[in-house]
């Protein structure tokens, strides 16, 4: 995963782009949080504590992530439970938040060619298709066996 070097390229890269003329750009800036350590300042004074604090926020993630892994199988909201879980890593490890940045892009991105009306009537076809073929596949079961259970069926 090159999340981390994706981030390393954008900073260079507004870095090179920032004109000679003191740092002011016409550009609005985009609002973007730091990376690094959310915890208040008394706990990031101690290491010991900050140390404390790291491994506690990891183990709640993680008991999180792992809720929202079994969830993938189990009823359930997983893949939610799961970026849940990452969202709270990323309350304190930088890899956590270059993961979560990436992943939101990615989603924005994907939801942005949902919206190409091309691939929406592309889904909306293949939607009614699949539609048809189960309708189809229903009738001929029921023409042929009735309103009788797959498992009670005589020969």
């Amino acid at each position: 995963m090159n999340a981390e070097s994706d981030e390393r390229a954008k900073v260079s890269e507004s870095a090179a782009d920032t004109p000679a003329t003191g740092g002011v750009t016409t550009e609005a800036p985009v609002a973007e949080a730091a990376l690094g350590s959310r915890a208040p300042e008394f706990i990031k004074r101690r290491r010991t504590l900050h140390l404390s604090w790291q491994v506690g926020v990891f183990l709640v993630g993680l008991a999180v992530v792992g809720a929202g892994v079994a969830m993938l199988v189990l009823p359930g909201p997983g893949w939610v439970v799961i970026f849940g879980g990452m969202a709270i890593w990323a309350t304190e490890f930088v890899w956590a938040q270059l993961v979560l940045r990436w992943t939101k892009r990615k989603v924005t991105e994907a939801a942005q060619r949902a919206l190409d009306p091309r691939v929406r009537r592309r889904n909306i076809i293949l939607t009614a298709t699949g539609l048809v073929i189960i309708a189809v596949l229903a009738g001929i079961y029921l023409w042929k066996f009735g309103f009788q259970l797959p498992w009670n069926i005589r020969r």
